[in-house]
């Protein structure tokens, strides 16, 4: 005789207030491999208790459960998950079949937690449905079928793994009696096949039809027949797909996961769009920020860089606001000469400067005069829209000429189209215009004052009368640290003048600030865009955590077939991930639409999506997924498959 499942005293009692209530009283019981027992009773025997028992989804207060010679009190939770898989099917009164999944698909569920390969399940689930009857409703949904139907592919999945226990909760208890007759022959022919089958019913015309009949009360067994020699002599069957390796279950399990996860995604489809909503958001605003913000400081670094980086200019005096007369005299024409021949000089040009009045015909303007050489425009970047700078010869003989910028240039000569060659009074001296400089136009503005350049021999020599200059500003060659020349400056004038009378500023100082302070910005509205994702994954774990409440029932399903608490853990944690990843493509498709729209607002705006950008959004979706999904996904791995399967 083969004893198959026994159980020896087993008592189960549950906790009702400050109370032990008591619903199995000492069961003994032992069931042989080919049997087909019906456990009867009334509602409120215990005899749903004593099946959960025997299908290793409840354990008992005290006493023992052998399953084919193994203490199932010896086994942990991946054990008795592995047990429920590979040893037991379960078919329910009201089915429990997965909504979002084909016929198909859902007898597979045991195999995909089996390891077994897609090809293989798919195979063998069609088989199994074929030999049920259902070979044209592979593909249905559970909604497309009658509840007859509905119960043959709970049949069919209770089989995928092997089955060779089979119990049955009330199998005919929601179908009519043409569907209940199918239903018990099939029971009967999976009994021909060596299956053991167990019934739980309170129905005696189905209990009838099983060889073996149990009658449970109050919890205690007051009717228990020896079993058949049919049943006594049957042997266990061996119906059951080949297992693969641990790592193709491993690969094969994360990729049901996946797949899992998405088609639960697209069966609630407005969920997964208010959980992935908040992320969407946060990646958006993640991304826009950072590019965006990084095209803002390159348009303010170009704006600096072009009214003269790595250039260094030199004052006379200690500091800014130093009028003191023994100063002022410092800066000579021979500074220039000598500071020029540095070999780390790009160009240096001296200023001289005074405030002087325009004319031309009858108009009458002020301007600010500027004495300087002809290298001055290449320091500053600027370009000619009429005309050329000073030559050498215009600057050694003093030649009045001058430059005028475009906004002089528009008021002193409003209606002609060319001005080079005509003659205004700067002060009192007639000069000869030699060309129309453009300034660079900046974000900052341009200035309002008309300016007006002059060689600045002509300047000191002819109109200031001064033999000295006002400063000097050097261009440093590209390869060149403006900080070591400002330091070879220093030096080389100190010398020179054997004291320290003057002062330099460094304009890449200006743009280290701007770069700081646009890095300090730009990292305080990447941590406003980080709160919003930090509010948008409170949004997923709630959300989830909704789910994992409305899902219960699909846990127990999952962990009845044989789901680990891993599997569940993993399953729930690959779908908040997967949100979250592509609530992160739509967030970066909204950010590019963003920038978009921005170019074509802001047209001088340079605004691209570094990889890096791109990366960092990745990956704040995925931690943004781990992070807040970890607690729904605990917390459904940790549900009891009785009480999940008792969830409507």
């Amino acid at each position: 005789m083969t004893v198959l499942l026994e159980l020896k005293d087993i008592r189960r009692s549950y906790p009702s207030g400050e109370e032990q209530v008591e619903v199995l009283k000492g069961i003994n019981l032992a069931i042989h491999a080919g049997e087909m027992v019906a456990i009867v009773g009334a509602s409120g025997s215990g005899k749903s208790t004593l099946m959960n028992i025997l299908g290793c989804l409840d354990k008992p207060s005290s006493g023992s459960y052998h399953v084919a010679g193994t203490d199932v009190a010896t086994l942990d939770g991946d054990a008795l998950a592995q047990l429920r898989r590979e040893h037991f099917g379960f078919i329910f009164q009201r089915y429990h079949l997965l909504s979002h999944l084909s016929a198909a698909q859902n007898v597979e569920v045991p195999a995909v937690y089996a390891g077994v390969s897609p090809k293989a399940r798919r195979q063998r689930a069609t088989e199994l449905l074929t030999r049920l009857g259902l070979a044209e409703r592979v593909d249905y949904s559970p909604s497309q079928l009658s509840g007859g139907q509905q119960q043959r592919v709970s049949i069919a999945r209770a089989l995928m793994n092997g089955g060779q226990v089979i119990l049955a909760d009330e199998p005919t208890g929601a179908l009519d009696t043409h569907s209940g007759e199918e239903v018990m022959a099939t029971l009967k022919q999976l009994r021909d096949r060596g299956h053991t089958i167990i019934i739980v019913t309170h129905d005696l015309n189905v209990a009838a039809q099983a060889e073996r009949v149990i009658e449970i009360r109050d919890g205690e067994i007051i009717a228990n027949p020896p079993p058949t020699a049919t049943a006594v002599n049957a042997q266990p069957i061996a119906d059951k797909p080949q297992d693969s390796s641990a790592w193709q279950q491993f690969i094969g399990g994360f990729k049901e996961a996946l797949t899992m996860a998405w088609l639960a995604m697209i069966a609630n489809k407005m969920r997964t769009l208010l959980t992935m909503l908040g992320i969407i958001i946060g990646i958006a605003s993640v991304v826009s920020i950072v590019v965006v913000g990084d095209a803002a400081k390159q348009l303010v670094l170009a704006d600096i860089r072009s009214i003269g980086t790595n250039t260094i200019d030199v004052y006379p005096g200690k500091d800014f606001g130093d009028d003191d007369p023994q100063y002022q005299q410092s800066l000579k024409y021979d500074d220039l000469t000598a500071i020029q021949k540095q070999p780390w000089v790009e160009s240096a040009t001296p200023a001289v400067s005074q405030n002087l009045r325009l004319r031309y015909g009858n108009v009458d303007v002020a301007a600010s005069a500027n004495g300087v050489s002809g290298q001055y425009f290449n320091v500053y970047g600027m370009t000619f829209s009429e005309g050329s700078t000073f030559n050498d010869s215009q600057l050694a003989g003093r030649a009045q000429v001058v430059i005028l910028d475009s906004n002089s240039r528009r008021q002193l000569f409003k209606d002609k189209p060319s001005v080079v060659g005509e003659v205004v009074l700067v002060g009192n001296m007639p000069a000869t215009v030699i060309g129309v400089a453009e300034e660079k136009q900046s974000m900052f503005g341009s200035s309002k004052v008309l300016r007006v350049w002059l060689p600045y021999t002509t300047m000191s020599g002819r109109i200031m009368g001064q033999s000295w200059l006002n400063s000097i500003t050097v261009r440093v060659k590209d390869g060149y640290q403006s900080a070591e020349a400002e330091q070879q400056i220093t030096r080389l004038l100190t010398l020179r003048h054997g004291k320290q009378d003057f002062f330099t500023w460094n304009m890449d100082g200006v743009l280290k600030t701007a770069e700081k302070t646009t890095r300090t910005l730009q990292l305080f509205l990447t941590l406003v865009a980080v709160i919003s994702l930090l509010v948008g994954g409170i949004g997923v774990m709630n959300i989830m955590l909704v789910s994992v409440t409305e899902r219960t029932r699909e846990i127990g399903i999952r962990m009845a077939v044989g789901a680990r608490a891993s599997d569940v853990l993993q399953q729930f944690l690959i779908e908040a991930v997967l949100v979250c990843l592509v609530g992160g493509a739509l967030g970066i498709t909204l950010s590019l639409l963003i920038a978009f729209t921005l170019q074509l607002f802001l047209p001088g705006w340079e605004i691209g999506f570094s990889p890096v950008a791109l990366a960092t959004a990745f990956i704040c979706s995925t931690v943004t997924g781990v992070v807040f999904g970890w607690l729904p996904a605990r917390n459904a791995a940790r549900l009891n498959p009785v009480d999940a399967l008792a969830r409507e």
